[in-house]
């Protein structure tokens, strides 16, 4: 298939790209690089399946090559992100996805929404099902990406009621893995951050507040097969495996092999108290689930962290010497 796919340099689209490609697909990869890196693809250039666009997706932009597949992972996703640029973050998720939807049924085309489980906000149903709709704030500061998420599904589901068109939708829970910002605020980067550097582990709140974390790999192999499927409406994929922050921290420590110490700081407002999917609808209509455990996916990570680092602090003397 011929694959457009918005907001390829980031985290999760880099990935996905890679996945497509190896899968024989041919990618169009979108991205006007507000979050996303350039770095994520500079592994692909040359490739003769592969092209990239720098192009806001909130702007109107000619796109007329037929596509066979629209996936729509375009957004801040880091709270630090969405929070430097609410404006931005509502305008892709609204303007944004009535853009690529508007190509998808140009061209009579799959679509897939990158979804995101903050759309229960901080759940009063525990584990999160796909039936819940939800606890949140919709003026909250947080609200920017929240809402712009759920304003999102609901023009996926008008585009598919109205056009007939191919529609999923995918709430994406915790993903960690290589070719996250050290810097975007999210906690496995800011824990191994620190912990490479022997700095204190920054826990907000008194850390028993839970997540559940899905290596990238496994939510890739999610998306393909959702985006194969025949499910209109939102499927969660993530880890059901649930960890409180404060056992995540002693265990980033362990692997990183450091003893840093522990700094308890305020709890951000409207952060969601615990955070864990059902999959069961993932399991039964794809056959999906997570294979990667925490402690292999912590080690793939912090082994690219490392390389990172190394790797920067190699080119700073060579800088300051001119």
């Amino acid at each position: 298939m011929h694959l457009l796919i918005a907001g390829a340099a980031g985290f999760i689209g880099s990935h996905l790209t890679d996945r497509l490609l190896a899968d024989g697909h041919t990618v169009t990869a979108v991205d006007n690089l507000l979050t996303g890196s350039r770095a994520n693809l500079a592994h692909l250039e040359g490739h003769p399946r592969f092209r990239f666009i720098e192009q806001d997706i909130t702007k109107n932009f000619d796109f007329d090559e037929p596509v066979d597949g629209v996936l729509h992972l375009a957004s801040p996703a880091s709270p630090k992100d969405y929070l430097e640029h609410p404006l931005e973050t509502l305008e892709v998720g609204a303007v944004g996805t009535r853009n690529l939807l508007a190509i998808a049924h140009r061209f009579n085309a799959r679509f897939l929404l990158a979804s995101t489980s903050e759309c229960y906000g901080d759940p009063l149903v525990h584990p999160q099902v796909e039936t819940y709709w939800g606890n949140v704030n919709p003026v909250g500061p947080r609200s920017c990406y929240d809402e712009s998420k759920r304003f999102a599904e609901a023009l996926t589901m008008a585009y598919h009621r109205v056009w007939g068109l191919r529609t999923n939708i995918a709430r994406i829970f915790n993903t960690y893995g290589p070719r996250m910002k050290l810097d975007d605020g999210r906690v496995v980067p800011s824990f191994i951050d620190q912990a490479l550097r022997g700095q204190p582990l920054t826990v907000f709140g008194d850390g028993s507040q839970t997540r559940s974390f899905c290596y990238v790999s496994d939510l890739v192999e999610g998306l393909c097969r959702l985006m194969l499927s025949d499910e209109r409406y939102p499927v969660n994929l993530g880890n059901p495996s649930e960890i409180t922050i404060l056992e995540f921290a002693n265990g980033v420590q362990k692997a990183v092999g450091t003893d840093c110490r522990i700094e308890f700081r305020p709890l951000p407002q409207d952060d969601p108290k615990k955070r864990r999917p059902d999959i069961t609808k993932a399991r039964t209509l794809l056959g999906w689930e997570p294979k990667v455990g925490l402690e292999e996916g912590l080690r793939l990570t912090i082994a690219h962290f490392r390389e990172k680092m190394t790797a920067a602090a190699s080119v700073r003397p060579a800088q300051n010497a001119g």
